[in-house]
C-alpha cells in the first residue's frame, strides 16, 4: 500500500457508519419530540448545526469528543444566557435522568451511549437575528449553517478532497490532545490554498505545510505541530528516494493505523 492509498482509505473509514447515523436519527428525532413536549410554545425552534451537518463530524471511535450540535432557540429571549441553560439542565435531567449531563461553557452536553449532545440555547435577537451565549454571561451574533454553504462550494472546487482532508487533520488533532479548536481548524483548513493539489495526499500535506509552530504560545502545541511537520518532510524523503513502504510507515505516525 502506497501513502496516498492509505490515506484516501483512512480518509474514507473517517465516516459514521450507516448504523451510527441510524442511531443518532432515532435520538435527534427523539430529542425534537421531547423538546416540544417540555417547553411547547416557548420554543420559536430548534435546528441541528455544526459538523454533524457539514459531513466532517468523525465516529467516536475516532474523536471521543464528536457530537451533534443542537440549537433551541427560545421565543422569550430578555434573559441572560444562564437562564435559558438552567431550563435546557432541568429538561435533560427530566427525560435523560440516567445519562451524564453537565454544562460546559456556554452549552448544556447530554452524553449518550453512542453519541453526545451539545445543547444550545438561542434567542431570535430583532435586529441582530440569532445569538447564542457567549461564554462569558453575554450573547453573541451566529449564522449557525452558513459555513456549510462555503465549505460545500470549496468541497466541489477541489476534487471533492476537502472534507476528507478535513476528516483526517481533525483524527490528527483528536490523537494529539486537540491542538486546536476542532471547527476553527476546519474553517482555517477551508481557507487555505491547495496550488498544485490532486490527489488526498497533497492536500492533508499542504495543509500540515501551512502549520507555524512559531505562532502557538504554548510549549506542547509548538512540539505536536514540529513532529508532524516532520513527519511530513521524512516521508517525502522517503518517497524520493525509492522506499515506498518505509514512507507508508512513517505516515502512520501522521495519521495512525
Amino acid at each position: 500500500m502506497s501513502v496516498l492509498s492509505y490515506l484516501t482509505n483512512k480518509a474514507s473509514a473517517a465516516v459514521l457508519s450507516s448504523m451510527e447515523k441510524d442511531s443518532i436519527s432515532r435520538s435527534i428525532t427523539t430529542l425534537q419530540s421531547r423538546l416540544d413536549t417540555h417547553f411547547g410554545s416557548e420554543l420559536k425552534s430548534h435546528i441541528r448545526f455544526g459538523s454533524s451537518t457539514r459531513g466532517t463530524i468523525l465516529p467516536r471511535a475516532m474523536d471521543e469528543h464528536s457530537d451533534i450540535d443542537y440549537m433551541i432557540v427560545f421565543k422569550d429571549g430578555d434573559s441572560v444566557p444562564q437562564t435559558y441553560l438552567d431550563r435546557l439542565r432541568r429538561f435533560v435531567e427530566k427525560y435523560y435522568a440516567r445519562s451524564e449531563i453537565y454544562q460546559s461553557s456556554p452549552t448544556i452536553v447530554l452524553v449518550l451511549n453512542h453519541i453526545k449532545f451539545d445543547l444550545v440555547p438561542a434567542r431570535d435577537a430583532w435586529l441582530s437575528g440569532l445569538q447564542i451565549p457567549n461564554g462569558t454571561g453575554g450573547w453573541q451574533d451566529t449564522s449557525p449553517n452558513d459555513f456549510n454553504a462555503k465549505l460545500e462550494e470549496k468541497n466541489k472546487n477541489n476534487f471533492n478532497l476537502i472534507k476528507p482532508t478535513i476528516r483526517l487533520a481533525k483524527y490528527w488533532n483528536a490523537v494529539n490532545g486537540y491542538v486546536f479548536d476542532s471547527f476553527s481548524f476546519e474553517k482555517w483548513i477551508v481557507d487555505r490554498w491547495f496550488l498544485g493539489c490532486v490527489n488526498q495526499r497533497d492536500y492533508l500535506f499542504t495543509v500540515f505545510d501551512d502549520l507555524s509552530p512559531e505562532n502557538e504560545q504554548t510549549q506542547w502545541r509548538r512540539d505536536k505541530l514540529t513532529r508532524a511537520k516532520q513527519i511530513v518532510k521524512n516521508v517525502r524523503d522517503y518517497e524520493r528516494q525509492g522506499m515506498p513502504v518505509t514512507a507508508e510507515q512513517e505516515v502512520h505516525k501522521l495519521i495512525p493505523v
